[in-house]
């Protein structure tokens, strides 16, 4: 999927680059409908780590929250206490946080809320508009009717208000267990929305909350809670995802049917759905219980936890969700235009820097031994503001294995027997000699000779030389272990069709490279620090990293396919 570029969106017209959620925010600003008030809302449940999912929509609530001059909550959606844990609260804190945005004094539990979500309930119960029912939950799914048949009347949808006050409050007493009661709205049995079928608004739970500890045992269903905390702290407009559009009627009646402060507009856009992976919490769940991967932060998982362990920047997952825009259309967005947006940011901030994934001798036969010469490399070609350092040259290094052919094929500008090359900010070397094992025949040592002459990469005499490669010396790297990671999946959509999203797992989708070697200028870089791996990809030092032997994630690829197949 691409964004439209600046000379499309100046001829669409007025309302060019804006998309239609801020059309309807510079609507209500002109027609003064909130006092020219903006106020929204991220309301994550605290039952799992956020995804990239979320990450749209944390941009588009404190976005526009931004934008506008106005305000964003965060609130966490508790009403559920057997699927919630203080430590998805706190994750999601410190992902949105890490994305750049920040709540100040407006963060909110819906549990803040049950003393007056629980009046409220009363309050419907008085006007006739809520009932008990003893229907199981198969049996309340039963007489609820399909989409093309309606529904049919609980037998306890006629019980009066003091009955149903009474039956209430001995819910909330603890009288009854689990799933023995629920209380549901009366609203309408035959309406062609299955969603205004006597909806549940709460249910017996018998668990203890992560906020409020045993002082309940029934608990609001979500649809009857977002609506009234959106009233209650003010929201003027509610964002939510598409699949919550049938819902949007209830979220109405709920809030038509009580004395609320205000009434928010809910508006729906479409999530987001990205290729080779997949954004369901309960296939996210699936993958960590059964072990698929490592845990939440695993950096092939969509969380922002994992992503960010991967080597994402909270720019460049801004700068995605710009890209893609708000739309009502379901689509699938490109993995490739993630990974360039990436790519696009690292590139102007990375430093350069040199390791060897798959070490091969060299010894240059003709430089001193025991000399160690430092050259300085700069940091970054197009950015002297990064610095630079000083990288020791000795007489043995390490060169990458598959820099070296001994029959070389057409066009290769690399090592091979009798050919010159560049090291990088070096010398010109030619390889002189080959040194294999007897027994197995492999490529142990390379031999070399230098030019000295030629220091720094190049040469007086003007010839030329195509191939550079990059090396650590010998007597200075440092071991480190390097994690390839590709995509978890091999089909762009593993959830399509009817087999089971797991079969689809990329087998090659990490590899460990335990001995690699970096320069020593990486032996103290700090974890979550990013840096290019020259002509190998971009790399983030990773939190197993030890004294000892730093580990390093592959973000992201040098090439980019989202740009080579015309996404730009």
């Amino acid at each position: 999927m691409t964004a439209p570029d600046a000379d499309e969106k100046d001829k669409s017209g007025p309302a060019a680059g804006r998309d239609f959620i801020r059309q309807i925010i510079d609507e209500d600003m002109k027609t003064g409908k909130w006092n020219g008030r903006v106020h929204t809302r991220f309301p994550p449940e605290p039952n799992g780590y956020l995804h990239i999912g979320h990450a749209k929509s944390i941009c588009l609530n404190f976005g526009l929250a931004r934008e506008f001059g106005g305000q964003c909550n965060l609130r966490f959606d508790d009403t559920n206490p057997a699927k919630e844990e203080v430590e998805y609260v706190d994750s999601i804190q410190e992902d949105v946080r890490w994305l750049g945005f920040t709540w100040d004094d407006r963060m909110f539990y819906a549990s803040n809320y049950f003393d007056r979500l629980y009046a409220f309930a009363e309050t419907l119960i008085e006007k006739g508009l809520a009932y008990v029912d003893d229907l199981s939950q198969e049996e309340i799914r039963a007489y609820r009717g399909t989409l093309t048949e309606p529904g049919k009347d609980s037998p306890y949808r006629g019980r009066s208000v003091a009955e149903n006050l009474d039956l209430f409050r001995r819910m909330r007493a603890g009288e009854f267990p689990d799933g023995a009661k629920v209380l549901r709205a009366k609203i309408d049995m035959q309406s062609p929305n299955v969603v205004l079928r006597d909806p549940v608004l709460y249910r017996i739970k018998h668990v203890e909350h992560h906020r409020t500890g045993d002082a309940w045992c029934v608990y609001p269903m979500y649809d009857y809670t977002h609506c009234i905390s959106d009233s209650l702290e003010g929201i003027t407009h509610s964002i939510c995802s598409l699949e919550f559009e049938n819902n949007r009627p209830l979220y109405d009646w709920v809030l038509d049917n009580l004395p609320v402060p205000c009434h928010p507009q809910q508006i729906e856009f479409a999530r987001l759905n990205l290729s080779y992976t997949v954004l369901s919490k309960r296939k996210l769940i699936q993958l960590v219980t059964q072990k698929v991967v490592s845990g939440w932060d695993d950096p092939r998982l969509p969380t922002l936890s994992g992503i960010r362990r991967r080597g994402y920047t909270p720019e460049a997952i801004r700068d995605f969700c710009e890209r893609i825009g708000i739309s009502k259309a379901e689509n699938m967005v490109d993995m490739a235009l993630l990974e360039h947006c990436l790519r696009e940011d690292l590139n102007r901030s990375a430093k350069r820097v040199m390791a060897v994934l798959r070490p091969l001798k060299v010894v240059i036969e003709n430089y001193p031994e025991g000399q160690v010469e430092e050259i300085d490399f700069p940091y970054h070609p197009e950015d002297a503001s990064l610095g630079s350092r000083k990288v020791p040259f000795t007489r043995e290094i390490y060169v990458e294995r598959d820099d070296f052919m001994e029959t070389p094929a057409k066009k290769w500008f690399r090592l091979a027997p009798g050919a010159e090359v560049r090291l990088r900010y070096a010398y010109y070397v030619t390889c002189t000699d080959v040194v294999k094992d007897p027994a197995t025949g492999e490529v142990t040592e390379l031999r070399c000779v230098h030019d000295p002459a030629t220091k720094g990469g190049w040469s007086s005499d003007g010839r030329k030389v195509k191939g550079t490669l990059h090396w650590v010396s010998a007597a200075h790297a440092v071991p480190a272990e390097v994690r390839l990671y590709d995509r978890l999946f091999t089909k762009e959509n593993p959830a399509e069709g009817k087999g089971d999203f797991m079969e689809a797992l990329n087998p090659a989708s990490l590899e460990v490279i335990p001995e690699a070697l970096v320069e020593p200028s990486l032996a103290a870089l700090p974890v979550g620090e990013r840096v290019q791996f020259e002509r190998l990809g971009y790399f983030c030092v990773d939190k197993d990293s030890t004294p000892q032997k730093r580990v390093f994630n592959r973000a992201v690829a040098l090439k980019d396919s989202w740009v080579k197949a015309g996404g730009r």
